[in-house]
């Protein structure tokens, strides 16, 4: 099993060694280059420094790491952010981050089918194929870091789940799986687990701070549940596995906390499900499995016909269903209820709603489904694979494969050539694998099988260049900040990504002078926007900003216009040091006065790309803390963290204290210890009011994450409650080893439960 174990890993990497001959830089794309990677470096610098940077308010857009995809509960994602900042290339950096999680998730797949009694060179083509299944390959591993992560702990998760929930001497081993033969045989056993791999693997998912993780590990759960209720009597194997869940979900409690309880100044809003059908999937578009060709038809952002192979899962995942013996499978129907429940689950997730909450564009789901249908298929052929009567079943996976056929070219008629070939070849290797099956023995055809996955990626990756998801963005980071002007303090630009012509998202265009996303961290600059898929509600309405910093027009309009209950400007209240003004949204900005207290900048080298304005006055972002704005009151900074603010504040008559910090709840203020009320300007701003009369007092004003009290008692209640599992089940190993006097587990041999005899 290690062997395999081995050739998974190794196949992984040759596989993304043939994507990235396609193309350098494809896993830096999209979201890992505007959003996880410069996160990284941030994260990590701030690390670095003894901070933990669950607020940093100067970055309003993002500054609420609690709310953001940070991981900042989850270890391996931690030490991802604290080598971050030494690595000068981020690209190089990203590919080798992800191709560890890769790797992971690989050998999840392998340890899944093994449980369930795959034969180990089964288990390796199912391992080696999942990280190059379409969705996964385009969007989780190319993207979607924390998707890619969730994933791969989430695997490994089931594995665990189904060895601690079948206990001593419940695992299946590997299945008899020969081509040539599937006899019953004496499988090995493959021992069984405690409770703390299921909580480790479990948290691990919930805390990379990606919901869909979490909720794809429920549905997992809830599969493994029903499954071993069909195959195995009594309901305290599987109770012990809730208990086990349960303690993980109490722990990683805090990870959600924060989010739930902002939602409803967040742009996710409360709980909600609506449907609609951008990036919802038809089912019939979900099972077009096998054809590397294919080119689903579904709304997404490039239209109705995708130019990536979204629902592409394996070339050999239909043709082989040809060469299962379904008889000897029925038998044993039940040890198979859990994958399929699993891949059902998955598929109608993936159909829609829309949105359910948080939860929202259902093709998401794709890589579950490829998951499920992997297990299911490679645990089928390591169990009950059969080349009897070859003839028929070649005609079998011929029709198999023409149907596959006749559903890419419905989706996708323009491209018929391709899908034609595609056919040719998929029909080409299954011939090849059954003749190695027959002639060489099943090691040889599973070599074949995960060998082909290698050239599909590569032709797959290669056929969609230019990559239609990349930003562009500098990968080294040395080079970028050297031909970027040096923006010390903080900084707003008004601009909008969309406005960037081909050609100009480069270092030497563009990216030399802009920031969008979350570029500024790269930068080691402080940008007021960045990257964020949960922005604060009515800040983003009032400075008309959206996800990626962009923003509209009006934009520097707002910005200098009073704010009705203070009489100070957004500029004023948000301490702005500089505003950068993006010239094809303003081309004649300069042709105009430039606003009061204000005065227009010379950056030689960067005059085509943007118009700066600093203050006559110098930088006051760092002059009184982060008091903005004090209507009838005496307020000098005493303290200032990323979290805290002490003002010395003093009042006869009674005034108001603007706070240039953004209204997330989590606030507290006291006033010589005393709780005192606060409220928000412009839905945005904090501000306390001080009682008249008040002389020379504290005024401390405080953010914790909301729940964060919640969380560490739900926290330390799931690590007590895993102990206690801990403890029972080294109790009842011990039970079992003194019952068996002579052996230890593991050693003796057992029938493989539902081999074939």
């Amino acid at each position: 099993m290690y062997r395999w174990g081995s050739v998974t890993a190794v196949g992984v990497l040759l596989g993304y060694a043939a994507v990235l001959l396609a193309d350098i830089r494809h896993f830096y794309t999209d979201d890992t280059e505007s959003q996880y990677a410069p996160l990284w470096v941030m994260l990590g610098r701030a690390l670095r420094e003894g901070r933990f940077p669950v607020m940093v308010p100067d970055q309003w857009m993002s500054g609420n790491y609690t709310m953001e995809e940070a991981g900042l509960f989850n270890p391996p994602q931690l030490l991802i952010d604290l080598i971050a900042p030494s690595v000068p290339n981020l690209a190089v950096y990203a590919t080798i981050v992800k191709l560890v999680f890769s790797i992971l998730a690989g050998l999840g797949v392998y340890r899944v089918c093994l449980v369930y009694g795959a034969r180990p060179e089964w288990s390796a083509v199912a391992g080696v194929a999942f990280p190059f299944t379409g969705f996964f390959l385009f969007f989780d591993t190319a993207s979607w870091m924390t998707a890619l992560a969730g994933t791969a702990w989430t695997l490994h998760a089931w594995a665990a789940a189904v060895r601690y929930v079948r206990g001593p001497g419940g695992s299946d081993g590997p299945g008899d799986g020969s081509l040539r033969n599937h006899g019953g045989h004496r499988g090995r056993r493959i021992g069984y687990g405690g409770p703390i791999p299921v909580f480790v693997y479990l948290y691990l998912a919930i805390s990379v701070q990606y919901i869909f993780p979490a909720v794809e590990a429920v549905l997992m759960l809830v599969a493994v549940a029903v499954g071993e209720l069909v195959t195995r009597s009594g309901w305290q194997p599987v109770l012990r596995l809730a208990a086990a869940a349960g303690c993980a979900g109490l722990a990683g409690l805090l990870t959600f906390l924060p989010s739930m309880l902002s939602a409803k100044v967040s742009w996710r809003g409360t709980a909600q499900i609506n449907n609609d059908q951008f990036l919802t999937v038809p089912w019939s578009e979900s099972l077009n499995a096998s054809l590397p060709s294919t080119l689903p038809a579904f709304s997404s952002w490039w239209g109705y016909v995708q130019p990536l192979p979204m629902t592409y899962i394996a070339w050999f995942l239909i043709p082989a269903l040809a060469f299962v013996d379904w008889r000897a499978a029925r038998e044993h129907w039940q040890q198979f209820v859990s994958i399929a429940m699993f891949a059902i689950m998955a598929l109608m997730w993936t159909a829609g709603p829309g949105t359910i909450g948080p939860l929202r564009w259902p093709a998401r789901v794709l890589p579950m489904v490829a998951i499920g249908l992997l297990v299911l298929v490679c645990v089928l052929l390591g169990r009950f694979a059969t080349v009897r009567d070859w003839r028929g079943r070649g005609i079998a996976a011929g029709v198999l494969i023409l149907l596959l056929w006749v559903r890419t070219f419905s989706a996708d008629p323009h491209n018929v050539g391709w899908h034609v070939l595609s056919a040719v070849v998929v029909a080409g290797l299954t011939a090849a694998a059954v003749w190695l099956g027959r002639t060489r023995g099943t090691a040889a055809a599973c070599l074949l099988t995960l060998a082909a996955v290698f050239p599909i990626a590569y032709f797959q990756v290669r056929s969609i260049q230019p990559n239609h998801m990349s930003w562009n963005l500098p990968a080294d980071r040395e080079e970028a900040m050297a031909a970027f002007p040096d923006f010390e303090g903080t900084n707003l630009q008004l601009g909008d990504r969309g406005l960037l012509q081909p050609g100009e998202n480069s270092l030497d265009g563009a990216y030399g002078s802009l920031v969008f996303g979350n570029y500024a961290k790269d930068l080691e600059l402080n940008y007021v926007q960045g990257y964020t898929p949960n922005g604060h509600f009515y800040f983003g309405e009032m400075t008309c900003m959206r996800w990626d910093g962009s923003t509209c027009p009006d934009a520097y309009h707002r910005m200098f216009t009073p704010e009705p209950t203070t009489g100070r400007t957004l500029v004023d209240l948000m301490l702005l040091d500089r505003v950068i003004l993006q010239r094809a949204m303003y081309p004649d900005a300069r042709t105009q006065p430039a606003p009061e207290g204000w005065h227009w900048v010379d950056y030689p080298g960067h005059e085509r790309w943007i118009s700066v304005l600093e203050r006559d006055s110098g930088p006051i972002s760092t002059v009184n803390g982060r008091v903005a704005d004090a209507r009838d009151v005496t307020a000098t900074s005493l303290a200032e963290n990323e979290t805290t603010s002490r003002v010395r504040v003093s009042s006869e008559t009674g005034g108001r204290i603007v706070f240039a910090r953004l209204g997330w709840p989590g606030y507290r203020a006291t006033l010589d210890g005393n709780d005192i009320s606060f409220i928000t300007v412009a839905n945005s701003f904090v501000a306390v009011d001080i009682p008249a009369g008040t002389q020379n007092a504290e005024l401390v004003l405080t953010w914790r994450p909301p729940g964060w009290k919640i969380g560490i008692a739900t926290g330390v209640a799931g690590i007590a409650g895993i102990a206690v599992l801990q403890w029972f089940h080294l109790r009842s190993r011990r039970d079992d080893e003194d019952n068996t006097p002579g052996e230890s587990p593991g050693e003796p041999e057992r029938e493989l439960a539902g081999s074939v005899s």
